[in-house]
């Protein structure tokens, strides 16, 4: 078997749900599925956060679903692939970004849900702006 499913690619400023993306994904021949949570954390580095928004460029859409059909087309014993990046004001363990992948086998499953990560990461049109517990402020690029 080659190439995935694509079942949800979405850049949104509602609420994501990682069971709804596991379940979106769910194939009777796959024996792993895997699922990739990014939520916001109350720091960075030394740094206390006490919120952040997310902004995306108009074409965040389009480049995420090029990204994730591109690598759901290469990845052999994967079945299918959902992903999504939230933007919009987000607080301190809201859930900001959400893979989840559906494969024969765990090592297509755990492999197929890194390099979704890390291409998204870095193709993605999203931005970051970072709001410090004392007061301060930052941009931070690509999501």
């Amino acid at each position: 078997m080659s190439g995935a499913r694509v079942v949800r690619t979405v850049v949104t400023d509602a609420v994501l749900d990682p069971d709804e993306h596991q379940r979106a994904v769910a194939d009777d021949a796959a024996g792993a599925i895997v699922c990739f949570t990014g939520a916001v954390r109350d720091h960075d580095s030394a740094r206390s956060v006490r919120a952040l928004h997310y902004t995306a460029h108009p074409t965040a859409d389009q480049v995420l679903a090029d990204v994730v059909a591109g690598i759901a087309a290469q990845s052999d014993g994967v079945r299918a692939v959902a992903v999504s990046h939230r933007v919009g004001d987000l607080a301190i363990g809201d859930v900001a970004f959400v893979v989840a992948v559906a494969a024969d086998h765990r090592r297509a499953a755990f492999e197929t849900c890194s390099r979704l990560v890390d291409d998204v990461k870095a193709a993605l049109p999203v931005w970051k702006h970072q709001h410090f517990a004392d007061g301060t402020d930052e941009w931070v690029g690509s999501a």
